[in-house]
């Protein structure tokens, strides 16, 4: 088995990070960083709420490249930027995940440019949750994740700790070390029909 240097475990490969608007949505900050220090190509899809947790020229800054906010950003190309990403991406990972953004996910829903790039992609969706403990624990949240793994998507489980609402439970995005880890295991090994 050939062993993969850390510094290069994502070169040539375009991840599609979707933030989604959590308190968490800092810690993608510096999944971003460790991905593009691996090599990877890294594309934000933020959701209008992930923008009032942290700027898109932070995501800019940090990726290298524009971050996509909306359906109708403007486009460098002739195909609607939720197609073009979709097809030229390796790996989608949505993390933080809200549980509205978990939500739409299981329902198929497309209204914004994250949900609408989740609906077009065909290759391996990783979805990190975050949220209150409560939440996290419903049986709506239970059902959508469970919907989610039936069609293959990979569940980073949060961690059981302080969160930000003040409470302590279930809920807490897992750390980035997990996320990436979780990110490399999917596009290193082959996938099946």
């Amino acid at each position: 088995m050939m062993t993969i240097a850390a510094s290069e475990s994502l070169a040539g490969r375009t991840v599609l990070l979707g933030v989604s608007g959590s308190i968490a949505a800092y810690k993608a900050c510096e999944l971003v960083r460790e991905c593009v220090t691996r090599g990877a190509d890294v594309h934000v899809l933020m959701t209008a709420n992930a923008a009032a947790f942290v700027t898109p020229l932070t995501f800019q800054t940090l990726s290298r490249n524009p971050v996509t906010q909306g359906l109708f950003d403007q486009i460098e190309e002739w195909k609607p930027e939720h197609i073009a990403l979709s097809e030229r991406a390796h790996v989608l990972c949505v993390a933080p995940a809200t549980a509205n953004v978990i939500a739409k996910l299981a329902c198929g829903l497309a209204d914004d440019a994250l949900t609408s790039v989740a609906l077009a992609f065909a290759g391996p969706l990783l979805v990190a949750p975050a949220m209150n403990s409560g939440m996290y624990a419903h049986p709506a949240t239970a059902a959508n994740l469970a919907t989610l793994r039936q069609r293959s998507a990979v569940i980073i489980e949060p961690e059981h700790g302080a969160l930000a609402c003040g409470t302590t439970g279930a809920g807490r995005l897992a750390p980035v070390a997990a996320i990436v880890a979780a990110i490399e295991r999917v596009l290193h090994t082959p996938r099946t029909a």
